[in-house]
């Protein structure tokens, strides 16, 4: 029996110096190291999942999504266009990515530079543009397939970390844009 305890306990101790990580909220003002590095590989789990949702948003047509994604006063310069705000980021997203499309997002190669509450971000982005099949399971031809690089402005907020900013650079492309 106290074989289990202990193993129990070893096994609690990560998730318990994780959760002591979690709890400062600037990464800059503690003198802790290993607390300072837990709270960095938190920070940038967060940061990546703000990638991750982005893409499964724009490929599922979850605008709303947004609002947990990116802060109110978000700036984007995308080929679709340069807009300033989340809602005219939302407005923007409806429009170049209609419901007659498939589109499928695959981002990759997420690097972080961390900056204590603010965070440069770096993806590559694969985006494919396909018209909906008139048929359920028939897979259409994709008409548009752009390759580009992915620029983020993170920022830690009383929500957690949300997007200020995105930049998509076109890379290369094929087809004809929708």
């Amino acid at each position: 029996m106290n074989k289990i305890r202990l193993a129990l306990a070893v096994a609690t101790l990560p998730l318990a110096v994780l959760a002591t990580a979690c709890t400062t909220t600037t990464a800059a003002t503690d003198d802790n190291p290993t607390r300072r590095e837990l709270r960095e590989l938190v920070d940038r789990n967060q940061i990546t999942a703000l990638v991750d949702q982005l893409g499964s948003a724009l490929d599922a047509g979850r605008f709303d999504d947004f609002r947990a994604i990116y802060t109110a006063e978000a700036t984007a310069e995308t080929p679709g266009g340069e807009v300033e705000g989340r809602d005219a980021l939302i407005a923007q997203a409806s429009r170049n990515h209609s419901d007659n499309l498939r589109i499928q997002h695959i981002i990759s190669n997420v690097k972080i530079d961390m900056k204590g509450d603010t965070a440069d971000v770096r993806a590559n982005v694969i985006a494919t543009f396909a018209p909906a099949a008139t048929v359920a399971k028939t897979a259409p031809e994709p008409q548009y397939t752009l390759g580009g690089v992915y620029r983020f402005d993170a920022v830690r907020t009383g929500e957690g970390w949300r997007l200020a900013r995105v930049e998509n650079t076109p890379t290369w492309s094929t087809g004809t844009r929708p």
